[in-house]
Parts: C-alpha cells; sequence; structure tokens
C-alpha cells in the first residue's frame, strides 16, 4: 500500500501545545487544517480595526487579544502559514501566547469548542508527510534532530531530514525499477521470446546496488551508537576509585563514593558531549567474587555492560598494581570478550599516592595506559582526548550514514533479495522468477523512505514523537 493512500480521510483540523508543558515566558498553539483561520478569527480581536485574518498574506504575524465574546483571555501573536507553504503543507497557525498553564488550558478549550481536536503524537508530521513535505526518512529524522544531544548526532538527523539518505535510496530504487519494468515487458512478450532487459547491464548494477546497501549496512554500527551515544564502560576490582573517575569526568557527584568495597551495586549510567560526540559512561559494580546475592546480581550486569560497550576503561590502583597484575587484567578481558572491535584503555588511578614510579610503569606505557589522579581530577582530559581518537570523524560527516533500525533492517532485507536476484540470474532462472525478487527488493527499498508502508508502520513511526510536532 502506498503512503499517498493512507489516513486520506483524516483531513479534519487539528491543534496542540508546540512548546514543553509548563510554566514559561512564552507558550505556542498550534493548529492545522482546513478550518485553521476560520476557527482563529472567532476568537481572535485583531489591533488593526477591519482587519480579517482569514484573509492575511502568508508567513506574516498579527497582534491582537484572544477569547471567548467579552471574556478577554490573553493578547497574542498568530503566525499565518497557508498552504501549501507551511510545515504539514495545510493552512496552519502558531498562536504564542503567555506561558500561563491556564491560559494554555482555556486557549485549547476555545479550540476544542469551536471545532478542532487536539492532535495525536507525532500528527503534524505525519501530515506533512501525507502532503508531501519530505519522506519517511526524513520525517523520523525531524525526531532525532529534536532529540539530538550532541553536535555528532544534530548533525547526522540534520543531513537525513535534508534528503542526504534518502536521495542515496531513491537512486538506488529508480536504478532497479528501470529494470524491472523492462523484465515486467518480457512478460508481456513470452511467448515471442523476447529479452528487453540488458542481463549484463543488471548484473553491473546488481553489484553496485550490493557494494552501496553493505556500505549503508556497515555504517549503522557506527551510526547508531552515535545516535544514541557511544557506550563507555568503566570496569575494575572493587575501591580503585571507578565511581571516583565516573564523577570527575561527568563533574558531578553522580555515583556515590566510599572507602568500603562494593559499594556500587547496580550499574549507574550518564551522557556527556566531547567534542561534539556523545558518549554514554557506565559505572558498574566492582569484579570480584559477589559476597552476597545483591552484589552477585550487580557483578553480573557487569559483564553484560562489558558486552554492549565500544570502549573499555578498566581501572586499577597505580600504587598497588605488578606487572603480573596488570598482564592478568589484559588476559581476563581477552578471554571475556571476544568482540576485536573493542577498545580497551588502562586507567591508572590514585597517582596522588605515589611515592616513586612503579616498577611495571615502562610495561604499562608500552599498553595504552592512562595515568590519573580522580580524587584530585588530574588528567581527566587526557581520557576524553583518548575516547575522540577512537571516533572516525570523516565517517561521521557521511550524509548516508544508517542511524535507525528501521532502515537498517529495511536494507538487510533489501540486500538478501538483490543476492538472489544474482543467484537466480546465474542459474539461468526466467524473467517472471527474478522479477519476484526485484519486486521484494524495490518493496523493501521503498519501505525506508515510505513509497511503500502502511497505516501499522505509519503509526508505530509517529506514535513515539511528541504531541505538537
Amino acid at each position: 500500500m502506498t503512503a499517498k493512500k493512507t489516513l486520506e480521510n483524516k483531513i479534519d483540523t487539528i491543534c496542540a501545545l508546540a512548546t514543553p508543558a509548563g510554566t514559561g515566558a512564552i507558550s505556542i498553539i498550534r493548529i492545522s487544517g482546513t478550518e485553521t483561520f476560520n476557527v482563529c478569527e472567532k476568537i481572535f480581536n485583531p489591533q488593526k480595526k477591519k482587519f480579517k485574518l482569514s484573509e492575511a498574506k502568508t508567513h506574516t504575524v498579527h497582534f491582537g487579544s484572544i477569547g471567548d465574546k467579552d471574556d478577554l483571555l490573553d493578547e497574542v501573536l498568530i503566525s499565518i502559514f497557508r498552504n501549501p507553504h507551511s510545515y504539514t503543507g495545510e493552512d496552519a497557525a502558531d498562536i504564542s501566547c503567555h506561558g500561563s498553564l491556564y491560559i494554555q488550558q482555556k486557549l485549547l478549550e476555545l479550540l476544542i469548542n469551536n471545532g478542532i481536536r487536539l492532535a495525536k503524537a507525532g500528527e503534524f508530521t505525519l501530515r506533512a508527510f501525507l502532503n508531501g513535505k519530505f519522506d519517511l526518512s526524513q520525517a523520523e529524522a525531524v525526531a532525532d534532530l529534536i532529540h539530538s544531544s550532541s553536535k555528532s548526532s544534530h548533525d547526522l538527523a540534520l543531513n537525513h531530514m535534508r534528503g542526504g539518505f534518502s536521495s542515496k535510496i531513491k537512486t538506488l530504487r529508480g536504478q532497479l525499477l528501470d529494470f524491472v519494468s523492462l523484465i515486467e515487458l518480457e512478460l508481456d512478450f513470452s511467448e515471442e521470446d523476447v529479452e528487453f532487459a540488458d542481463r549484463k547491464q543488471l548484473s553491473e548494477l546488481l553489484a553496485i546496488i550490493k557494494e552501496e546497501i553493505n556500505i549503508l549496512c556497515n555504517s549503522f554500527s557506527i551510526g547508531n551508537v552515535l545516535k544514541k551515544g557511544i557506550p563507555v564502560a568503566i570496569i575494575g576490582k572493587p575501591n580503585v576509585g571507578k565511581s571516583t573517575l565516573l564523577n570527575a569526568i561527568l563533574n558531578e557527584e553522580k555515583a556515590i563514593v566510599s572507602d568500603i568495597p562494593g559499594t556500587t551495586r547496580d550499574v549507574i549510567e550518564d551522557t556527556i558531549s566531547i567534542g561534539g560526540v556523545s558518549f554514554r559512561f557506565i559505572d558498574t559494580a566492582g569484579l570480584r567474587k559477589g559476597r552476597d546475592k545483591i552484589e552477585k546480581i550487580g557483578i553480573e550486569k557487569t559483564y553484560e555492560k562489558i558486552d554492549q560497550a565500544k570502549i573499555i576503561l578498566f581501572v586499577f590502583d597505580i600504587s598497588d598494581c605488578t606487572e603480573e597484575g596488570v598482564m592478568e587484567v589484559i588476559n581476563d578481558f581477552k578471554s571475556r570478550v571476544k568482540d576485536e572491535t573493542k577498545r580497551l584503555i588502562l586507567i591508572g588511578n590514585k597517582t596522588d599516592m605515589l611515592i616513586e614510579a612503579p616498577k611495571c610503569f615502562k610495561y604499562l606505557v608500552e599498553h595504552e595506559t592512562i595515568f590519573v589522579s580522580a580524587k584530585r581530577k588530574e588528567n581527566i582530559s587526557l581520557i576524553s582526548d583518548s575516547l575522540l581518537q577512537s571516533v572516525d570523524h570523516d565517517q561521521i560527516s557521511d550524509s548516508t550514514m544508517v542511524s535507525n533500525s528501521r532502515h537498517y533492517e529495511a536494507l538487510l532485507k533489501a540486500g538478501e533479495a538483490v543476492e538472489n536476484i544474482e543467484k537466480g540470474m546465474a542459474e539461468g532462472l526466467s524473467g517472471d522468477l527474478i522479477s519476484t525478487d526485484l519486486r521484494s527488493a524495490l518493496h523493501y527499498l521503498g519501505e525506508i523512505t515510505g513509497e511503500i508502508t502502511t497505516d501499522e508502520i505509519l503509526g508505530n513511526i509517529f506514535g513515539k514523537f511528541c504531541v505538537g510536532k
């Protein structure tokens, strides 16, 4: 089912609070639909005499009072956006009022009493999609842009919203569509045994498309963590200063610090932006044999977080370490973590307690080690610098990076369909059998941009948006 045929009966006018709920300097009530200007004119008293809001030009702002008949509610500004030159592609207006909870509620009641209904989550952006203002992947990027918390996640969402990613997908789909048309034409002339689709050109195209899909799929491992924050697990034995280190990195007292071993029994997480990239730090329970049931659960969670993390900060007490102890740490890490892409950084903490350089100092330098005093917050910036070295900034700037799991799954399925086409051609299958896999590839690529979709998919996507967007 195509996107343009879904939800087409929902043409009523909607409204919602577009600014965060609560008291503030100003609030904005957003309205969209055919009755926008007629309803606003009923409750709006413009400062300019003989002025009609329904006749106002698009992209203009008008001052006046608003209320029900003689019952004045507030003085407001109304911004006018006429279709199709609005966010939704419909007649729309933003009413800027004072940020009183009472005013917000009464203004929404006024609109509802005049036939406008409250918008559902993401309904403004859904209407923008249905009205062709942008495709589905661009619409999803709007939500990513709203929730971006770092420069990297912001840039990634902005590139997607401006169509860099969807343009790539549409190009791939358009090239396949040409061949589908030719093969379908062959089926109409099957009795005459003619070949309109050049199999050699199709093979060359499939190789290019498969390579592009593989590149996009491989980018998901980076794109997804950039969007959510690169997970960094802080691990080590009890009482080596893991929680103190977390507090020093975040520059706030996030974790409880105590001299009593085993204080951290649950996982503590927080995110911070370093150099425009979000890192999600995870403070874990100390690695040792748990002395009670709760501590054992905490240690089990530690190993779960090690599996999820991209970077491991292994903290140890530099004032009480040996070469054998460090090797035990590294070997234990390698035995438990099979993913070679994970990066291990040794953190020698408590340099403030050193009287002389430890005997294993030279050995530690050879294995990426950063020496810090978490208590005095010394050399913490070296950890930040090291973390940024783990990020491929050239790859971050790539507008075609995949960061959405729905897109990733659709690309995987499209890639499988392309491989089936190649296999079928190698085995000499007929055009009707090849065309089945071609249509599958088209379907999955079309799901990404919304050229192929259903009400269920749209409801799931836009239901995660905030109300008023």
